[in-house]
């Protein structure tokens, strides 16, 4: 398939071709965790939806596989999965739909190639969708549009699709439309196809029955659709066709228009419209930028960049695996491979696919595809691996934390495990850690609230240790750079201030901003960060 958006690219290796990586954006509770697991039923990864083929445990969805997500049912992980759909391979990027989760979910954001939307039908879009779609506009992403719990009263379909034009300034294309709403509600008639799709309410699991239609004018339609529905629904498309831009495949490439598809994902029903909307759609594996150069998937030699670790994934076994986005090549197990940032080999003896929680060995991997490296700690967010040339993938962003606490052990002797946790986090990206200059113990910033909970519960049940997290006078976190005697001078006279991050690099704890003023105003030379680029 030729590369729509860049005409003079080379054309892509087959299997580079067919692949396609994104990741799912939807504020907590539009139903993102019931889509993807729907995904993963039409793509043949699980029998049934809900069902964990191997296990017992058979009500638990498959991408949520930390404790407390099962607890709480929300996700907080962003995990990987790869499956077939048609000829098509798809790697789904879960991404933490909470919004106290949302640096994990950016820089997961980095590492696909489109998203697809998911909307509540009755809520339309929401604050925390406008945050993430902004991340997706900063890097001209992509974007598919489901609209969810079209069984359940929802809002009126124009009224669904102005919101998303105003809101998030993009233009929208209909690729189907909702056939009355809420418990009126049976189905889409699919305007890319020209089919009718009726649901099935008496069993979630049975894929849509589909209709072939001669177009609008079928009499045929009225077999199905109830009169009062057809009348509206006829009404409503001929409006849609006239004021609506029409399907734009270079459009939708570029980030400009998004198709919606209208479905209700726990009724399975309008999800493998969707599917097959990415795979028509959606980009195939794009180019990474780095530093020196530009990385292109169709390049012979494999490159690709950690864009998230996962600690204790197997709590019976201590290791951190390494999220890698294969940004180019073929990808065979053994290889060795460059790690840029301390210029060793690295032999990837035993990489990881995921399909959820279960992981399969990978014998090989593609560039647009996934893969998991364990390691204990070498590897972290932002660095890359090559086949020997000194790239460094750029644009993987780290933000200053907005909620800093302090955090001690119950038992005072235990500080040094306390700091083995606490140094794993912050290389995972869960959380920032800072060593202050003077005093004991850590702070520990994160971006949301719910995330101290998280690190607490975690710190528990994955080191034996309990933690307590206390108020601190500090209230935001700057990383500061310049030249060193400027630094070292700024660091000498405000001592109370300074600590370090785990990477060792001098950040200046402020209480108001006020502090932040002052240094740049008396200090010019210096540069006062809210973000820190992640190098490898």
């Amino acid at each position: 398939m030729l590369d729509i958006a860049h005409p003079n690219r080379p054309d892509l290796p087959a299997e580079i071709a067919r692949r396609r990586t994104f990741a799912i954006i939807s504020h907590p509770d539009a139903g993102k965790t019931t889509l993807t697991e729907k995904f993963l039923l039409y793509g043949g990864a699980i029998q049934m939806a809900g069902q964990v083929r191997a296990k017992g445990e058979a009500r638990r969805t498959r991408s949520d596989f930390m404790k407390m997500e099962q607890d709480r049912g929300i996700s907080v992980s962003a995990s990987a999965m790869s499956f077939d759909f048609g000829q098509y391979r798809f790697n789904l990027v879960d991404t933490p739909g909470h919004s106290d989760f949302s640096e994990d979910t950016y820089r997961t954001l980095t590492a696909v190639d489109a998203a697809v939307m998911v909307i509540d039908g009755a809520k339309g879009v929401e604050s925390q969708t406008q945050k993430l779609f902004e991340v997706c506009r900063l890097r001209d992403l992509p974007i598919l549009t489901f609209c969810n719990k079209m069984d359940r009263e929802s809002r009126e379909t124009f009224e669904i699709i102005d919101e998303i034009q105003e809101n998030l300034a993009i233009d929208v294309t209909p690729a189907s439309w909702p056939i009355g709403v809420g418990r009126e509600f049976m189905g889409c008639y699919d305007l890319l196809n020209d089919r009718l799709e009726l649901m099935d309410r008496a069993d979630r699991n049975v894929v849509a029955e589909s209709i072939e239609i001669n177009g609008l004018d079928d009499p045929n339609l009225a077999k199905h659709v109830p009169e009062h529905l057809l009348e509206q629904f006829l009404e409503e498309v001929e409006m849609a066709r006239e004021l609506l831009p029409k399907l734009d495949p270079q459009a939708v490439l570029e980030g400009h228009m998004t198709p919606i598809w209208f479905g209700s994902a726990i009724n399975s029903f309008g999800v493998q419209e969707l599917m097959q909307g990415i795979a028509n759609y959606g980009p195939e594996p794009q180019p990474q930028s780095a530093d020196p150069r530009q990385v292109g998937p169709e390049e012979k030699k494999v490159a690709g960049f950690v864009f998230k670790v996962q600690a204790n994934m197997d709590p019976k076994h201590r290791d951190r695996v390494a999220f890698v986005r294969l940004a180019s090549g073929h990808f065979k197990r053994g290889m060795k491979l460059t790690h840029v940032r301390t210029k060793k080999p690295m032999a990837v003896s035993n990489p990881v696919l995921f399909l959820a929680s279960d992981r399969e060995l990978a014998e090989e991997a593609w560039a647009g595809d996934i893969i998991g490296i364990p390691n204990h700690g070498q590897l972290r967010i932002g660095d890359t691996l090559t086949e020997g040339e000194a790239l460094r993938v750029t644009g993987i962003p780290s933000f200053a934390p907005e909620l800093l606490q302090a955090c001690r052990a119950g038992d005072p002797m235990k500080a040094k495990h306390l700091e083995k946790a606490l140094m794993q986090f912050a290389e995972e990206g869960a959380a920032k850690v800072f060593k202050p200059n003077l005093g004991s113990g850590f702070i520990v910033g994160v971006v949301g609230a719910l995330q101290f909970e998280v690190l607490a519960s975690r710190i528990e049940l994955e080191y034996g240790l309990p933690v307590r997290f206390e108020q601190t006078q500090f209230t935001s976190a700057r990383w500061v750079t310049g030249p060193k005697p400027e630094v070292d001078k700024f660091v000498n006279t405000n001592k109370q201030h300074i600590a370090h991050d785990h990477d060792g690099d001098v950040v200046y704890m402020t209480r108001l901003q006020w502090d932040i003023d002052r240094i740049e105003r008396d200090m010019p030379e210096l540069t006062l960060s809210a973000t820190k680029e992640m190098h490898g």
